[in-house]
């Protein structure tokens, strides 16, 4: 086993680079595969439209997921107003949830309601709530600032092919001495489909990071991702020859 890391400070040509490192590994496959974004510089996603117009084009084309569906399961951006307290966002999303999970595709649940809404016995536990006010208590210990997607109660299932919860946990870390370095978020995946998930798996880990951020007063400066298991995911390698052709001429490879 060979650990793969990628560390760029542009999210669009982390992904290209991953997504080529997958492809072209032999077996289209990468385990492990660790992909680091930091230095970008503002607190806007660091993205190169062309690369992120390339891949949605392919991903519609072959009637996948957009990049922005894919990131809406882990932060609802679109929900989110800023300048509203956090408790707006929650409501928000737990008004629309029975619209939400009657979609085939989130019958075994979506990541965002878990973080939100994680079902513990017969009570639900709030856990980015959680996290925010452990911290905002000045309790800064970063055990504590970390949440679960996996529910072994639901999960641990002999099925072949499930596709939820790939993303097992995510962790809040600030850096420095009481966050004065920023504030880092790190996913992890036992399984991540470059070519169908990555992308937007990234932009709602940034997305995720940015909110927890605000609500912490402290600045995204990180965001890691790591996959015990990369590969390109289900579509065949053929379909993307296309895709790899030209994020190589972007990236001005041979």
């Amino acid at each position: 086993m060979c650990l793969e890391t990628i560390h760029e400070s542009n999210l669009s040509l982390a992904w290209a680079k991953a997504f080529l490192k997958v492809l072209n590994s032999g077996q289209s496959q990468v385990s492990p595969l660790i992909v680091k974004i930091s230095d970008f510089p503002n607190q806007t996603i660091p993205e190169d439209p062309e690369i992120r117009r390339s891949l949605d084009d392919s991903l519609v084309r072959m009637q996948l997921q957009s990049v922005n569906r894919v990131a809406n399961t882990i932060f609802p951006h679109s929900l989110w107003n800023p300048d509203l307290a956090r408790g707006v966002l929650f409501d928000r999303y737990k008004r629309i949830w029975p619209r939400i999970k009657i979609d085939r595709l989130n019958r075994y649940g979506v990541y965002f309601h878990r973080l939100i809404a994680f079902e513990d016995g017969e009570s639900e536990v709030n856990q980015l709530e959680h996290i925010i006010t452990t911290w905002n208590s000045h309790n800064h210990r970063h055990s504590a600032l970390q949440a679960a997607l996996f529910d072994p109660r639901k999960d641990h299932s002999r099925s072949r092919l499930r596709g939820f919860p790939c993303l097992q946990q995510v962790a809040f870390s600030p850096i420095g001495a009481n966050g004065r370095g920023g504030l880092a978020v790190l996913g992890f995946y036992a399984t991540q489909y470059i070519f169908e998930k990555a992308y937007g798996n990234y932009v709602g880990l940034f997305r995720l990071g940015h909110f927890m951020a605000k609500e912490m007063n402290l600045r995204l400066t990180e965001m890691t991702c790591i996959a015990s298991y990369a590969k390109s995911g289900n579509t065949p390698q053929t379909a993307l020859h296309d895709l790899r052709a030209d994020l190589e001429t972007k990236l001005g490879l041979p």
